[in-house]
């Protein structure tokens, strides 16, 4: 016999999980108590929605979910940013929260809540145990539901009284989940597809990817010749010096890599759902008919059509879409083959391009030394906000599993997302990109890795405003600026306060060797980049965007 606690613990050891993430709280002490004795590793963090985006990274990474631990009422609102995230990314993750007595419920018990309103619209199923022998079956359900189709977020809500209880010990599996793939039928229109098309494009997005999914991604588009592009903060699935890729789909796209996919005549995507960051606010395919084009591969049944009505429909993860078709051959020569080098040559002409900044700090200049010093495995993550754009369209990424950033936007993410990549990976380079607001909304996760030593090296881009509500202001509502100002703290010295290293960069010629210090420290460091407010977009100043009209310029 085996308490709840150590049941929960139990099935989390049968699936392979090496950490969690959890801020303690007295809801399930019986779990970490059980957590003791076992070879699961906690990272204790200091706010609940940084645990549960360290969760998320970590399903985003690996394709298994990533676990957060969080206490009922406050510890569950807190968590639930992160559990955006998941939704929006479509990562799996088990959110696991504490709960009043089963006794107690419906009395407005101290922190009670109801897990089901308050998740209900974030999450792919919100359980609750009812009984410590159901604890095998639920965590099962939410394993298979977390990783299936469109993976996303599953929370599961523990009574304090269950945890405590004695249930029998179960023998437990680890739980894998199906590989949909085309039917024949399918494969056969879509060669007959490709076979009449003159300008198509396939555009690859989403998740269920592994590295296998990814080479064959590759090797597919070398057979047929195709022009590849990645959808938004997607760019780790497709080398950017494949002579085939054509350039990410996202904010402030390539101007020619718009033309050109308009100009298409049938796009095959693959894994993604193309919302509305990637669709540019959903102008680039008609809805629904999205102008007839439209080949849509994606593991999840319930996302085909339902915004986009494709011309042919396939229910594929993308690892077994791509097994389907090895046997697909292309036409002696496509008509297309002579426009590929050309849509690659847009891409590094757009990548490269020197574009000069005001003030003494010059983004484009330190990207690229960075280009120029970092391994090709290097993991770069970020947050939201204009200082990503940078990294975007100046970074070239080379492998798979080296992009960590939120699809969804959120704000924060970057230095979570660091430590979670950091822990899977403890022997490559990792960096995290945040603007001065955006790590200030987790920055006291930098404490956190200190303390497990998890040695991330945060850029962190102070230009002293909320730079992209900044953008939008001026843009809509020039000189009436309001609330996007910040008065910051001395970054640098508080990576040392902490017990990290701490390095200020106020010219460019600084950078380099402040990095090199920040690598030779060997812990956790920041990089304090004292950006000047007016450098708002590469290529763009504040006072060039000032009374522009609304819907003109970069987004």
């Amino acid at each position: 016999m085996i308490t709840g606690g150590q049941a929960v613990v139990a099935f989390l050891e049968a699936q392979g999980v090496e950490r969690l993430f959890c801020v303690p709280g007295e809801s399930f002490l019986p779990v970490l108590d059980a957590l003791y004795d076992s070879s699961i590793r906690v990272i204790v963090c200091r706010h609940e929605g940084a645990a549960a985006m360290m969760a998320e990274a970590t399903g985003k990474l690996t394709g298994r979910p990533g676990v957060a631990l969080v206490t009922r009422g406050p510890g569950a609102t807190n968590a639930s940013a992160g559990v955006h995230v998941a939704e929006h990314d479509s990562s799996p993750m088990l959110l696991l929260v504490g709960q009043v007595r089963r006794g107690l419920r419906g009395r407005g018990a101290f922190q009670e809540l109801d897990y089901r309103s308050l998740f209900g619209g974030m999450a792919k199923w919100v359980g609750e145990i009812d009984a410590a022998e159901r604890i095998p079956e639920l965590f099962s359900r939410a394993f298979h539901t977390a990783m299936s189709g469109r993976p996303g977020p599953v929370v599961l809500v523990l009574p304090e009284d269950i945890l405590s209880e004695q249930t029998q010990r179960q023998q437990l599996s680890k739980v894998e989940v199906a590989e949909s793939a085309p039917a024949s039928e399918q494969i056969a229109a879509l060669g007959r597809l490709l076979g009449g098309a003159r300008r198509p494009m396939m555009i690859l997005g989403g998740t269920r990817w592994s590295a296998a999914a990814v080479v064959a991604a590759s090797e597919f588009s070398e057979r047929w010749d195709l022009p590849v592009a990645c959808s938004f903060r997607r760019q780790m699935l497709f080398d950017h010096l494949h002579p085939n890729y054509a350039g990410d789909i996202g904010l402030a796209i390539n101007p020619r890599l718009a033309a050109r996919l308009t100009e298409s005549d049938l796009w095959l995507l693959i894994g993604g759902r193309f919302a509305e960051s990637p669709s540019q606010g959903y102008r680039l395919l008609a809805i629904p008919g999205a102008d007839g084009k439209l080949v849509h591969v994606h593991p999840g049944a319930e996302e085909l059509g339902r915004v986009y009505h494709p011309i042919l429909s396939c229910h594929a993860t993308p690892g077994a879409f791509f097994q389907s078709v090895t046997n697909l051959n292309p036409p002696a020569k496509p008509p297309w083959s002579s426009s590929v080098p050309l849509a690659h040559a847009e891409y590094i002409a757009w990548s490269e391009q020197w574009l000069e900044s005001p003030g003494h700090v010059q983004m484009r200049q330190v990207m690229a030394w960075l280009e120029d010093h970092l391994p090709v495995d290097a993991v770069l993550t970020n947050g939201a906000g204009n200082y990503a754009t940078w990294l975007h369209r100046f970074h070239r990424f080379r492998r798979y599993g080296t992009q960590v950033a939120p699809v969804s936007g959120s704000m924060g993410y970057g230095l979570p997302g660091a430590i979670a990549a950091k822990l899977l990976h403890p022997n490559r380079l990792v960096i995290c990109f945040a603007g001065d607001g955006c790590f200030q909304m987790t920055g006291l996760e930098f404490a956190t890795a200190v303390q497990y030593g998890i040695n991330v090296i945060v850029l962190v881009i102070d230009n002293g405003i909320h730079g992209t509500i900044r953008m939008h202001q001026e843009r809509r509502y020039p000189g009436r600026v309001i609330a996007s100002q910040l008065s910051n703290p001395d970054f640098a010295a508080f990576a040392r306060l902490c017990g990290g290293h701490g390095e200020t960069v106020e010219r460019t010629e600084e950078f380099g060797p402040a990095f090199q210090e920040a690598l030779a420290a060997e812990k956790p460091a920041i990089i304090h980049l004292k950006v000047d407010p007016e450098a708002i977009l590469p290529g763009l100043s504040l006072t060039q965007l000032r009374g522009m009209r609304a819907g003109e310029g970069a987004r």
